[in-house]
């Protein structure tokens, strides 16, 4: 399996949600300045993006709410995400949003920020002025937000990129990945959950991903995965929800919720909304999919902030 491959699945993700958008599943003023509208995308694609947007928003602004924005974002493999702008327009912007990628996905997102006025002017007047928005080739740092490049897969790295943006270890702290610990061997994503246990005093991890991949559907997209070289080398954890939770208890977290994505749809907020947006033809395969990704979120909550709530169950 190649980084490469990898990197390229941020491309394919980016723009099935900047098509979503466009189709009015939910709003994102800033998703056209960094990804470009691709091909039509089906409406059962279109519907499981949206339940992944929906419930990871969920999860992350009652993070926000909980701590009053004065705990920590970490998101890995965070791609071309517009997350940081949109939470400042919903004034929920944390003491620190840090999002860590490949040096090849950094770099090329700097570049678009860098040639974006709506996006930099948002970052100037966050940070004090336009003077304080630092953007190297492949980093950016200002007040707030963050973008460092880092293999997930080398600790060492990872912890001195995330001393370079000032995360403090004892503040509260929410760790994000989709889609991002099955393409690391699971001696490595499990060093990693071990690691963020052990250094972080009170933590969340909300993980979306595979599950339930032991049955056909699951091995048929393992096979259309690996024929463009994206093998889901940590696929082991996927097969159940319960192997999904018992990543990690495993690895040092006091308790894990995973709920696969068909639960989450059917309990979205607006879902006549969206079930009026486009047809539908029959159901079986928005089921057949939803029934495969699920989000899993874990913690460990040292000084009894109330981290347990960020459940996809609550």
């Amino acid at each position: 399996m190649s980084d490469e491959a990898i990197q390229a699945t941020n491309d394919d993700a980016s723009m099935c949600k900047r098509y979503a958008v466009e189709k009015g599943y939910w709003k994102d003023p800033f998703i056209d300045l960094l990804v470009k509208l691709g091909e039509r995308k089906a409406p059962e694609i279109n519907r499981g993006y949206y339940a992944r947007v929906e419930g990871i928003r969920t999860l992350l602004e009652k993070f926000l709410r909980l701590t009053e924005c004065k705990g920590q974002v970490v998101s890995l493999g965070a791609g071309f995400d517009t997350t940081l702008w949109r939470l400042k327009d919903a004034d929920l912007v944390p003491s620190s949003y840090v999002e860590v990628d490949f040096r090849a996905v950094t770099s090329r997102k700097c570049q678009r920020i860098r040639s974006r006025d709506k996006l930099m002017s948002s970052l100037a007047e966050m940070s004090g002025g336009i003077e304080h928005v630092q953007i190297s080739d492949a980093e950016l740092h200002c007040k707030h937000y963050h973008i460092v490049w880092a293999d997930l897969r080398n600790l060492e790295q990872f912890e001195n990129k995330l001393n370079s943006c000032g995360i403090d270890k004892c503040l509260p702290t929410l760790f994000l990945a989709e889609c991002v610990l099955v393409y690391m061997p699971m001696e490595k994503s499990n060093e990693l959950l071990s690691w963020i246990s052990s250094k972080f005093d009170s933590a969340v991890f909300v993980n979306y991903e595979q599950v339930n991949m032991l049955d056909r559907f699951g091995q048929v997209m393992v096979n259309n995965l690996r024929s463009r070289k994206c093998d889901l080398c940590g696929i082991e954890p996927c097969s159940s929800l319960k192997t999904q939770e018992q990543r990690f208890t495993s690895n040092g977290w006091t308790s894990s919720c995973a709920i696969d994505m068909m639960d989450i749809y059917h309990h979205l907020p607006d879902l006549d909304r969206i079930v009026r947006l486009e047809f539908l033809d029959e159901t079986e395969l928005l089921e057949q999919l939803l029934t495969h990704y699920c989000i899993c979120t874990a913690y460990k909550d040292s000084k009894n902030i109330g981290l347990s709530s960020i459940s996809p169950k609550s």
